[in-house]
């Protein structure tokens, strides 16, 4: 064993098109002492279509062997290789393996770095036009409908802007259960085959998401849905409504945009704000 421990380096690989992988990680693959690939014929694909010569070791680190390869490579890390971590597609250990290499790189003092890269779950709530200001990933839901429904019954008051991945023959089920937990006017996108040739975003209330999906759905799949609206942000009293309208105005929001806002933050009618802001005008 050398007098320092090795490096675990994570490294992003694209998750469609070759050319949009980081430059760095054609050196890191031609540089380490160890290649762990989820998949190791992908990544002989991924090493041809870069030109690049894997000189280190290759092995297979995936669901089925992460408890058992883990140790292995963490023996690599202590001993002072710099061990290279690639999955199929995106960022290890988002919804990959690799999470538990980190853990035990990090309980052992060994340094855990990164390559950055392609990411669906940052490219996708790019593409959304819905709010990325705050945003939560949620993976893959349960496939069992029991299940299912109570993950999505816990975030139904989650205000963030929600990411989830699944697989493209459970899309519709899984949009059919969100618009079931959220209400099917929730704005949300469907994000397929990201960066790749056949690249389409379905944007829409998950209602019409459903209807969209129930024809099919091929290749990769990501969901972006937006957050719930925060509850009781204005008092359904007149005095409530007037004032929120009043302050929206005089910020420059146009009545009839302040009047829809204002009802829809309350939960009223906006036949409901309109009355009470125009009467209110008549007193004065």
């Amino acid at each position: 064993m050398t007098g320092s421990p090795g490096v675990l380096v994570l490294a992003a690989t694209p998750i469609g098109r070759v050319a949009d992988a980081p430059p760095r990680l054609a050196e890191e693959l031609a540089g380490a002492d160890v290649v762990a690939a989820e998949d190791t014929r992908r990544l002989k694909r991924l090493t041809t279509d870069l030109g690049v010569t894997v000189t280190g070791r290759v092995v297979s680190y995936f669901e089925g062997n992460e408890s058992a390869r883990t140790p292995q490579l963490l023996e690599a890390l202590l001993a002072g290789e710099r061990v290279l971590l690639v999955t199929d597609a995106g960022m290890p250990s988002v919804s990959d393996p690799g999470y538990r290499l980190v853990v035990a790189a990090v309980e052992h003092d060994v340094h855990v770095t990164a390559v950055p890269g392609p990411s669906a779950v940052l490219t996708a709530l790019a593409v959304s036009g819905l709010p990325i200001d705050r945003f939560c990933f949620e993976g893959f839901l349960p496939r069992k409908a029991g299940e299912r429904s109570r993950r999505l019954a816990g975030l139904a008051a989650e205000e963030r802007t929600m990411v989830f991945f699944e697989a493209p023959h459970r899309t519709e089920t899984a949009l059919a259960a969100m618009a079931e937990a959220f209400g099917g006017d929730r704005p949300a996108a469907v994000c397929r085959e990201l960066t790749k040739t056949h690249e389409e975003v379905r944007r829409g209330p998950l209602a019409d998401l459903v209807a969209w999906a129930a024809e099919g759905v091929r290749g990769e799949v990501t969901v972006v849905v937006a957050g719930a609206v925060p509850a009781a942000l204005v008092g359904d009293d007149p005095a409530s409504l007037r004032a929120a309208v009043a302050e929206r105005e005089a910020a420059g929001t146009s009545r009839k945009e302040a009047i829809v806002e204002v009802a829809r933050l309350a939960g009223v009618p906006k036949r409901e704000v309109y009355d009470l802001v125009h009467r209110g005008e008549g007193k004065s």
